[in-house]
């Protein structure tokens, strides 16, 4: 459970990228079809398909983890929601949210408020702003887990451990708020732009 926490704290955050150029969306396709989900799906900030996560590429992007996801049945339903984020960061909603629902967790398994999250990602992407501050709401509310091994939490952070040699991962809890709270600031713009870190407040 916990690796499972610590794993979905580390693929939250996708970082924005400004770009003035004409992107290049193409990919070494019989290479990146051959990694296993770890290096498809969660080595940062550019390997499998995260190289793609950059203006002008997120439809590619959803193409490529839907190839992918093809080609490995067995993916977890974390593969499913990036595609589903790179659909709405391409503008394409309504083909994003059965993706992103199929991230769906059960009480057991959710300690961390993603529930929540997707929830208010959905009425986001629906435009239902009653359903997005009800979600927003549970979130904010979501207690600490009082399990072991979890890192302690100082003043509304936790310190999470990334890849081996790198320092940890400064991280507000609960996770995913400073995301709704900058698609609440910019509720009814693009998911692309509300998703973006000019829409969150500082850190």
């Amino acid at each position: 459970m916990r690796r499972s926490l610590l794993i979905t704290l580390l693929c939250l955050i996708a970082p924005a990228y400004a770009q003035d150029t004409v992107p290049d969306c193409s990919v070494d396709r019989d290479a990146v079809m051959a990694l296993d989900e770890a290096r498809f799906d969660q080595a940062l900030p550019d390997g499998g398909w995260r190289r793609l996560d950059t203006p002008g590429c997120h439809l590619a992007a959803a193409e490529l983890i839907a190839a992918w996801r093809a080609s490995h049945p067995q993916a977890s339903p974390t593969v499913a929601w990036h595609q589903g984020q790179m659909l709405a960061q391409g503008g394409r909603n309504a083909d994003a949210i059965p993706l992103l629902e199929r991230s769906r967790r059960s009480v057991e398994q959710d300690v961390a408020g993603w529930n929540h999250y997707l929830d208010a990602t959905l009425a986001f992407l629906r435009a239902d702003r009653g359903a997005f501050d009800r979600a927003r709401e549970a979130l904010a509310t979501q207690s600490y887990p009082d399990m072991p091994g979890m890192p302690p939490l100082v003043d509304g952070y936790m310190d999470v451990p990334t890849q081996q040699g790198q320092p940890p991962m400064r991280v507000r809890w609960p996770p995913n708020l400073d995301v709704v709270d900058g698609l609440m600031r910019c509720f009814g713009k693009p998911y692309a732009e509300a998703y973006g870190r000019s829409c969150r407040a500082p850190m």
